[in-house]
């Protein structure tokens, strides 16, 4: 995790929901927890009270955030920044086979065909990334 440098969190304070819905964190009686009001998330403190952790377990990798006074700064983990660079290579690597299939393809395929092929495959990842880092 990458070390940005924030506020304590104080357990008796509301705060707002860091999962961009509009919500309201509330402090969940006799725990280190908050829970948001709009969209039911539980949140966990980390780090000496500086770090706000979701509790959730269909993400790949752990959703942080440090609090700086108004906002809530996300804290990035290198398997998620791992993750992306995995699809754009992938991305790549498909768009290389298009481009040799398109090279190699009988008269009866056209390359229209192969481009269009290759704009799909290659949009259809970025699509899913950007549904992923979206919510």
């Amino acid at each position: 995790m990458t070390v940005h440098q924030g506020h304590p969190i104080d357990l008796s304070s509301e705060y707002p929901c860091p999962c961009r819905r509009n919500g309201c964190l509330k402090p969940i009686a006799l725990t280190e927890a908050f829970g948001c009001d709009r969209c039911q998330h539980f949140f966990i403190l980390q780090e000496n009270y500086q770090q706000l952790e979701q509790l959730a377990t269909h993400y790949p990798y752990r959703r942080a955030w440090r609090w700086n006074g108004q906002q809530w700064v996300p804290i990035h983990s290198k398997l998620r920044d791992s993750y992306v660079m995995l699809l754009l290579a992938i991305m790549v690597m498909v768009l290389i086979m298009g481009l040799v299939l398109t090279l190699q393809s009988s008269p009866k395929l056209t390359i229209l065909f192969w481009v269009l092929l290759a704009l799909l495959l290659a949009i259809l990842p970025i699509f899913m990334v950007w549904l992923a880092h979206w919510y």
